[in-house]
């Protein structure tokens, strides 16, 4: 088991929320508000039941596409798996099921960015600048610095020093003695 030296919420300051986490709200609200004016224009020119099908019709593409996007997925796993390597990289089915995904989401602009995603050119682009981003990302970040998650396998000195590690108790035996209390795993 793992433990740190406790510390008190209230002795460190708040780190400033990242901009990610500032406007994505405001970022939801715009859309959702875009979304529904779309839909009250197209349902005021084309009538109430167009817009009723456009939506259905949707929700059906994009079921039918991230259906074949996984058979796909799972046909280069299997392949990969039967030549004893690795599925090719940029297959283009995490992009293709996003854009069913968005085709199921009801609103025509949510349909028109699923449907670019659809697009071969627009899934090469979007897929090497996700990763360009991610490679700039990778090589920004300190060696060893991976957040939160090695912040719990680490001890406190009180001298101040964090020296990664994991606690072993040897004070116990391993095999309680027979009639002896064991404290309750739950608290």
């Amino acid at each position: 088991m793992t433990t740190g030296a406790p510390t008190s919420p209230y002795s460190t300051t708040r780190p400033p929320r990242s901009r990610l986490r500032r406007y994505l709200p405001l970022g939801v609200a715009a859309w959702l508000v875009l979304e529904i004016w779309l839909l009250t224009l197209v349902a005021g020119a084309a009538g109430g039941f167009a817009v009723f099908l456009l939506l259905v019709a949707g929700f059906v593409a994009g079921s039918v596409v991230i259906k074949r996007a996984g058979r796909r997925a799972f046909q280069s796993l299997n392949e990969a798996l039967q030549r004893g390597g690795s599925p090719e990289r940029g297959g283009g089915n995490g992009l293709m099921m996003l854009g069913g995904l968005l085709l199921m989401i009801p609103g025509l602009l949510s349909d028109a960015v699923g449907l670019l995603l659809l697009l071969p050119p627009v899934q090469q682009a979007v897929s090497r600048y996700a990763e360009n981003a991610l490679d700039k990302r990778l090589r920004a970040a300190a060696p060893g610095s991976f957040g939160d998650a090695f912040q719990q396998a680490r001890i406190h000195r009180p001298d101040g020093k964090v020296v990664p590690g994991e606690v072993i108790r040897q004070d116990r035996p391993e095999r309680p003695e027979p009639g002896e209390q064991h404290p309750p795993l739950t608290r």
